[in-house]
């Protein structure tokens, strides 16, 4: 019986592989492919490294006590402790208040940066706006494959835990949506959400501690804690996995 399994394995391998050898060249993604390519390519050669933190409040950083406390800032720091002498440079270009719709006007511009990395945060005022989620889908998708048309690489940053989003009947879907987006297109996302509730649970910090009095910001100490877990992403898609302290 065992040989007869073996057999059977074996069979299922070598039709695996014949059905690979016939599908066009463009269609084999290799194995070992990095998730963020632009991203690699820089880390392996030790040339700058240009990140644009794309989106609304959340990456203006309203909550934070300073500039140098939102997850941007934080973020550079992260990543230049991580990988030393590699020169980066993190641009903040939230705005807050935006949804969708106001992102893709200033996309163009974004893309004319020509950065390696846009970090997109998006979904939270699509929800709040009343965007139609087929309306922020197309949105969002269509700037991602622009992004990527530029030889840009992508990541996500989904909607975040708070009173505002669990008052908003449907607001899920729109984070929903973002998993979704990325899973389509391969494109890394930060689940946010599921991040924010680990932390609670964890006792890492505490209700006051990661939101600010609206009920919809962040604080200094869930940016940090942002900032960590997007660099740690940010390696590991790049397959340079690094320890980044307080990430996990």
């Amino acid at each position: 019986m065992f040989v007869s399994v073996l057999r059977v394995v074996g069979l299922a391998t070598v039709l695996a592989a014949v059905m690979a050898s016939l599908l066009p060249a463009s269609a084999r993604v290799p194995a070992a492919a990095p998730v963020l390519p632009r991203v690699a390519e820089a880390l392996a050669a030790r040339t700058p490294l240009s990140i644009v933190a794309f989106g609304s409040s959340s990456t203006e950083g309203i909550g934070a006590t300073s500039p140098a406390a939102t997850y941007p800032s934080r973020l550079q720091v992260e990543l230049g402790n991580a990988v030393p002498k590699l020169p980066v440079i993190v641009i903040n270009r939230g705005r807050g208040g935006e949804d969708a719709e106001d992102m893709a006007r200033r996309l163009p511009a974004i893309i004319a940066q020509h950065p390696d990395l846009v970090i997109w945060q998006t979904g939270t005022n699509d929800a709040l706006h009343d965007l139609p989620v087929e309306r922020f889908v197309a949105l969002t998708r269509a700037g991602i494959i622009a992004m990527r048309a530029a030889g840009i690489d992508v990541m996500l940053i989904e909607p975040q835990l708070c009173a505002a989003m669990q008052a908003k009947p449907g607001s899920l879907g729109y984070r929903d949506a973002v998993r979704a987006i990325g899973a389509e297109l391969g494109v890394p996302v930060i689940r946010r959400y599921d991040l924010m509730q680990a932390w609670l649970s964890k006792g890492l910090l505490n209700r006051v501690q990661l939101l600010s009095g609206d009920g919809l910001h962040m604080t200094d100490g869930g940016y940090a804690l942002l900032a960590k877990e997007v660099a740690r992403t940010i390696l590991a898609d790049a397959d340079r996995p690094c320890t980044i302290a307080g990430a996990d």
